[in-house]
């Protein structure tokens, strides 16, 4: 494998042809693997970033950052929790599914998956 020019995209080479895999689509496949485990409310940035595309304007940074190496690649997810979930132990399966999904979808190794707790969603408080 080597890596393309365009930073974050590695191409696969085989005799029939290669396969380029960008590292916006290792970010979606973390973002959605992320929020489908129980007590996370949201991608920190998602309603921010979504009506700032609206509007025209760049967005203003990313929830997920990912860098591509050759084979290998590091996720950097920030969230939202839901309130009354245990951060550590949700923090945990969110790795565990982040690092699962990638590996399964892209036939990347992960290095690491950092998450930052960027905030809690109240509403489940009574």
């Amino acid at each position: 494998m080597a890596k393309d020019i365009e930073k974050g995209t590695i191409m696969q080479g085989d005799t029939i042809g290669e396969i380029r895999i960008a590292g916006d689509v290792v970010a979606n496949i973390a973002g959605i693997a992320a929020t489908e485990v129980e007590g996370v409310a949201a991608t920190f940035g998602n309603i921010t970033n979504e009506l700032m595309n609206k509007v025209g304007l760049k967005t203003l940074g990313k929830a997920i950052k990912v860098e591509v190496n050759e084979t290998s690649c590091d996720v950097a997810i920030a969230l939202i929790m839901k309130y009354g979930y245990h951060i550590p132990t949700t923090c945990k399966k969110v790795q565990e599914r982040v690092r699962s999904s990638i590996e399964n979808m892209t036939g990347l190794k992960v290095n690491d998956v950092n998450i930052r707790v960027a905030g809690v969603d109240m509403q489940g408080q009574q």
